[in-house]
């Protein structure tokens, strides 16, 4: 297995920071927020196509990260978010080499497009385009050691939040386009022996709820759901390493929190665990992260 821990660890790590791409809160004006969130993955079972297995030529796959990621509110509604992680790849069996370096940088431009009291309910609807691309030429051939998938991705969400007191919901779907990829061999065989080096890469649709209690945007607790499809490819062969063009879907379950450090004016601490539930063609991981941000006026006079 190896396009595992490439989805997987960026996605988990995505999730648990500050003000995200997949919540409805926003930083204010000229605001600016920022941090660092440590992620740890395992597995020792997966999904060959629909069947779980272990393998004992993998042992255990273990990923560690360190993600930095900061959002920026360029006016009342409008937010920039990027960020960028460092993946550290390795199994615990086999000849497999462990990979790590610098993966991808992630930029999403996020904007409440309608916001509405309704008989209590605060209800809102944002839109989220983003984009992607590899820093590093890393190994992407190499899954499931490989830190990434090194596709050029860009991306629409749709989200909807209500909240009525401190209780809320949020629901999103996201479409992800993402470009063909370059692999370092000039042939390789799907369900046919292909003679080429190019790989195409299908596009993945997701979806994301949350439902949970918050105060402000500082102090809350919340349970996570969500789910990745891609739309086409071809499974894992029988005892064969998987391939990044491969058909991934995956369920996940998990919760969220972050609370403010009372001393310090603008830090917060995070944490988030996840577990996959159900996949095809991808580890059943489980995943822990944990981060600090930090939350400050950009412009002199602005108030925190």
């Amino acid at each position: 297995m190896r396009k595992i821990a490439s989805i997987l660890c960026l996605c988990a790590g995505i999730s648990l920071s500050a003000q995200t791409e997949s919540d409805a809160l926003f930083m204010d004006k000229h605001n600016l927020c920022g941090g660092f969130v440590y992620g740890n993955t395992t597995w020792d079972h997966y999904w060959e196509g629909t069947f779980y297995r272990n393998n004992a030529n993998i042992g255990s796959f273990k990923s560690n990260s360190v993600m930095a990621m900061a959002n920026y509110g360029i006016a009342r509604g409008l937010n920039v978010i990027t960020s960028a992680a460092w993946i550290d790849n390795r199994v615990t069996a086999g000849t497999l080499i462990g990979q790590k370096g610098i993966q991808d940088l992630n930029v999403f431009l996020k904007k409440e497009i309608w916001a509405k009291d309704i008989k209590g309910f605060n209800s809102s609807l944002v839109a989220v385009g983003g984009v992607s691309a590899p820093l590093t030429d890393y190994v992407v051939d190499f899954l499931p050691i490989s830190i990434g998938m090194r596709s050029k991705t860009a991306s629409l969400r749709l989200l909807g939040d209500v909240q009525k007191g401190h209780w809320y919901g949020t629901a999103s779907a996201m479409y992800t386009r993402r470009n063909n990829i370059t692999i370092d061999r000039n042939s390789y065989y799907t369900t046919e022996l292909i003679y080429s080096n190019k790989m195409f890469m299908p596009d993945v649709f997701s979806y994301n709820i949350r439902l949970g209690w918050r105060d402000g945007a500082d102090k809350y607790f919340e349970l996570i759901a969500d789910r990745m499809n891609t739309l086409g490819g071809f499974d894992i062969r029988k005892n064969d390493m998987p391939l990044p063009g491969n058909n991934m879907d995956a369920f996940r379950a998990g919760v969220n929190i972050k609370y403010p450090v009372p001393v310090l004016n603008g830090l917060s601490v995070m944490a988030t665990g996840m577990q996959t539930l159900s996949g095809r063609n991808m580890g059943k991981a489980r995943m822990i992260m944990a981060g600090v941000v930090y939350q400050t006026a950009f412009m002199k006079g602005d108030k925190k």
